[in-house]
């Protein structure tokens, strides 16, 4: 498609002489602005995208897929409707819930916290909690006075395994003076640390049996936490599953109970992707200036170029070789500059840690304890596709332009 002659004289307007050397500045700020582009796009989807995966990790393996709630406040028949519930097509597993707000104190520390009455069955088979036990065992998990805490919330109360916290709920004894609240002591047998601040500092697990009792709910659950075979069938199946618990009950998928968090993620990733877009555009502006300054400067070459045999059609491609290659190499330097980022973005966030002496990623307002990075190939290819188009279509009017250059005209004004 390009001649030998046409590439040759299209690499020495790309290494211009001394006098030229302010459009080759042009021209280097071209490459750079899309090399750091791209490479920003790169890096800035993947930290979203990854986000968003730990996110939902998370919040799924704690949580379920689906919550099923009583016609009241709690309700009493819940292995019948589990096991009905069970049956549906696309449900692996079904677990009774009692959940409840307490404050928890020890040492004379107080926090609020929210704990889970689950069998103990049930929390060895959520992974997430099975798979990062910090200190002691879920096999002490059972009685009645046995707690498995977040260890951020045992290090805000100076406690650890062994160690007995006291839990006060505000659904307490009614009196003539008013409603006791209740308080109890419990014996922490494990900690655990997920990864997500919010969890690991203010959640407790402790035995179904024993929070029936703590929250004075016998033999009652306030939910049915229900784990599907694919998250992303949690609405299509609420449906069934409500009408098999019997219809009176409320059915809340995740998406739902989460909207906050994965709204907020899209809409930063969208704006985010909009505002670095346009230092592509930028610079894909700049390939555009350094172009027609080049044209301009190069009038008399061309006028000659032209007496010489030279056709449109080759001055044309000449112009836009210079241009399309400041765009593929600008592109191909971000391209890799992004990926490396982002295949090594937490080791690059502890050195820089180490260096500043500061937390450059907070648990406390990111949610995660570390910095995610999930690298999507599809949104890689576009990234770069986007970059070479706006390069491309950044030659176009530059080269048309030299290539309308009237060689008797050109001389003339030599």
């Amino acid at each position: 498609m390009f001649s030998r002659f046409e590439w040759m004289m299209a690499s020495r307007y790309l290494r211009p002489r001394r006098r030229e050397g302010f459009v080759s500045v042009i021209a280097a700020f071209s490459l750079l602005g899309i090399a750091l582009g791209v490479a920003t796009l790169i890096i800035v989807m993947s930290v979203m995208n990854g986000f968003r995966e730990e996110l939902m990790t998370r919040i799924l393996g704690l949580n379920g897929h689906l919550s099923l709630y009583g016609s009241g406040v709690s309700f009493t028949d819940y292995d019948a409707v589990a096991a009905r519930v069970a049956q549906v097509p696309g449900v692996v597993n079904v677990a009774p819930i009692v959940e409840g707000q307490v404050m928890a104190t020890a040492n004379g520390v107080a926090r609020g916290a929210v704990v889970r009455g689950v069998r103990p069955e049930d929390l060895r088979a959520r992974r997430i909690i099975a798979d990062n036990i910090v200190s002691g065992s879920l096999d002490s998990f059972g009685g009645d006075d046995a707690v498995v805490v977040g260890n951020r919330l045992a290090e805000r109360l100076g406690v650890d395994v062994g160690d007995s916290l006291t839990l006060i709920s505000p659904q307490g004894n009614v009196t003539v003076f008013g409603t006791v609240p209740t308080v109890r002591n419990y014996k922490i047998v494990a900690t655990f640390n997920i990864g997500m601040f919010e969890y690991d500092s203010s959640f407790a697990f402790m035995p179904l049996d024993a929070a029936q009792l703590y929250f004075r709910m016998p033999a009652a659950v306030t939910n049915l936490e229900i784990t599907l075979d694919d998250p992303e069938r949690a609405v299509p199946l609420a449906r069934a599953i409500s009408t098999a618990a019997g219809g009176l009950n409320r059915v809340q998928d995740w998406q739902r109970s989460n909207a906050s968090f994965f709204n907020a993620v899209q809409v930063e990733r969208n704006v985010m992707f909009l505002i670095l877009t346009l230092i592509i555009v930028v610079a894909a502006f700049n390939i555009i200036s350094s172009l027609i300054m080049l044209v301009k400067d190069k009038g008399r070459a061309i006028a000659i170029l032209r007496t010489m045999g030279a056709t449109r059609g080759s001055i044309m491609r000449i112009f836009f070789l210079s241009g399309a290659s400041i765009g593929i190499v600008g592109t191909v330097a971000g391209f890799a500059l992004g990926l490396a980022f982002s295949l090594n973005i937490e080791a690059i966030r502890q050195f820089l840690q180490r260096l500043t002496g500061t937390d450059l990623f907070s648990a406390e307002i990111y949610f995660l304890a570390h910095l995610p990075a999930k690298v999507d190939a599809l949104e890689v290819v576009l990234v770069t596709g986007m970059a070479l188009a706006l390069s491309f279509l950044a030659t176009i009017y530059p080269s048309w332009r030299a290539a309308r250059i009237e060689p008797a005209e050109a001389l003339r004004y030599e």
